[in-house]
């Protein structure tokens, strides 16, 4: 349904080394890089940082972006990488209760204050 999604970002070239770690082991790679734009994909961009250095953190930014891991070593890889790189801690990895099913997951917030979230479903 959703084909692509941007964020803001203040500083293009960090937020690039921030997302190049967290979003590889989510199968998403860096596909083009422009003068104020990034795109993160496997096939196309589908995941793209804008530059925006007007824009300053939100605390509680009101909403996030899941993106789909393949297995549960993945979600915590993502966690790990983002607060490796200057993310913040919003929910660690670990099992949690939807409205229709469990599955694992994980919450960061970037360096921009953007809430990002990886997350799987187990076989059941």
């Amino acid at each position: 349904m959703i084909d692509h999604v941007s964020i803001p970002v203040r500083d293009l070239t960090t937020a690039g080394v921030y997302y190049d770690a967290v979003l590889a082991p989510l199968g998403l790679t860096r596909l083009l890089t422009h003068d104020a734009t990034i795109g993160f994909g496997k096939r196309y961009p589908e995941f793209w940082l804008n530059l925006r250095p007007e824009v300053r953190p939100v605390a509680n930014p009101g909403c996030h972006i899941c993106l789909r891991a393949p297995d549960e070593a993945a979600v915590r890889a993502f966690h790990a990488a983002g607060l490796a790189h200057g993310g913040a801690d919003e929910g660690s990895p670990g099992p949690r209760q939807a409205a229709m099913t469990t599955y694992i997951g994980a919450f960061l917030i970037d360096p921009d204050g953007n809430k990002i979230e990886a997350v799987t479903f187990p076989a059941s």
